[in-house]
């Protein structure tokens, strides 16, 4: 017969022995340092002071009293220190890392997750809560196929078309951008400056048409109707025939034709058409903040029952403010699809 028992090494109590109480409490001290156990750190060395009870993990290269003793187990027992060697699978709470590990092929681990599991909610490095279920707080995530190769698809999926399914980018913990189906089954990407004002910039129907709702595009001209301009003469706009992005007229020019002004900073794209009704020669050229520029249409008295048109790349600021300056004279016919001027951002 074995004088201790096989796993955790208690002493028996043997026939005939003498001061069998002296074996039994080595047997309960044993029991108590073990069982619930609670590792309050590891260390390389012993230290100077401790409570009774206390146990520490000996470090590699250990120094001092505890010199040799690297891997096991130092318990303080009257006054003294216990020495334990643990065993495969025990479970220790570390008390300083704040982690219950398991000793597996000889070093202290994180307890594992069960292969397969249910949670109500989980958080990485973070808190969970009712609403985020799944909170991860870290530098990076990875989603990858599995080990065996092939592709890899993250699903969000909404119960009606009136519900929510979308990816929300966030500054700051307010909204800047969301992508996914927004209260319909168009797939969208939308911004915002505030978190609560939305501005959708694109759109992509069910059936994929591709629409940018908030791009820069207007077609500007002024009422129907045939206007002489005289040289020297300076013109705007009345109408906006087609309007997106945020163009707007400004500032009167002369009567009651206004400057256009551009909503956003880029390269637009610029078609001038003239509906030229009679002309001694004349010119027509963009005037910038102002100041007229180099972009014109020019003609002569053979232009008269002529449509003129050209196209220019523009470089243009917002609040640059646009109009007409004229030079020569012509009369000019007015209305949509004649004399126009259309703008939009690439």
């Amino acid at each position: 017969m074995t004088e201790q028992t096989t796993r955790l090494e208690l002493p028996y109590i043997l026939p005939s022995q003498a001061q069998k109480h002296v074996t039994h409490n080595q047997a309960l001290q044993r029991l108590d340092a073990i069982t619930q156990m609670v590792i309050l750190s590891e260390r390389a060395t012993a230290p100077q002071t401790s409570d009774e009870g206390d146990c520490f993990l000996i470090a590699q290269a250990a120094t001092g009293d505890w010199a040799g003793k690297s891997g096991r187990l130092a318990f303080r027992q009257d006054d003294g220190w216990t020495y334990i060697s643990p065993r495969e699978g025990w479970l220790a709470w570390f008390a300083e890392a704040s982690n219950l590990k398991l000793l597996q092929n000889g070093t202290w681990k994180a307890v594992p997750l069960p292969e397969n599991a249910s949670f109500g909610q989980m958080g990485v490095n973070a808190t969970a809560d009712a609403s985020n279920r799944l909170v991860v707080s870290s530098t990076a995530s990875l989603f990858t196929h599995a080990p065996a190769g092939g592709g890899h698809q993250i699903k969000v999926n909404k119960a009606a078309a009136a519900d929510t399914a979308t990816l929300l980018f966030q500054s700051g913990w307010g909204g800047r951008a969301e992508m996914g189906l927004a209260g319909n089954d168009s797939f969208s990407i939308k911004t915002s400056a505030d978190g609560a004002t939305w501005t959708t910039a694109l759109s992509i129907s069910e059936a994929g048409q591709v629409s940018t709702p908030s791009k820069p595009v207007v077609r500007a001209g002024r009422a129907a109707g045939n206007v002489s301009h005289v040289a020297g003469s300076v013109s705007g706009f009345t109408n906006l025939a087609v309007k997106q992005g945020g163009f707007a007229l400004g500032n009167v020019v002369s009567d009651t034709l206004k400057e256009l002004v551009i909503p956003a900073t880029g390269l637009y794209s610029v078609a001038m058409s003239l509906a030229v009704v009679s002309s001694s020669g004349h010119a027509v050229a963009i005037r910038l903040n102002g100041t007229t520029s180099s972009f014109a249409l020019t003609g002569t008295s053979a232009s008269a029952g002529n449509f003129q048109s050209a196209n220019f790349i523009m470089a243009l600021n917002a609040n640059d403010r646009i109009s007409l300056a004229h030079t020569g004279t012509c009369q000019l016919s007015y209305g949509d699809g004649k004399t126009e001027l259309s703008l939009t951002m690439l």
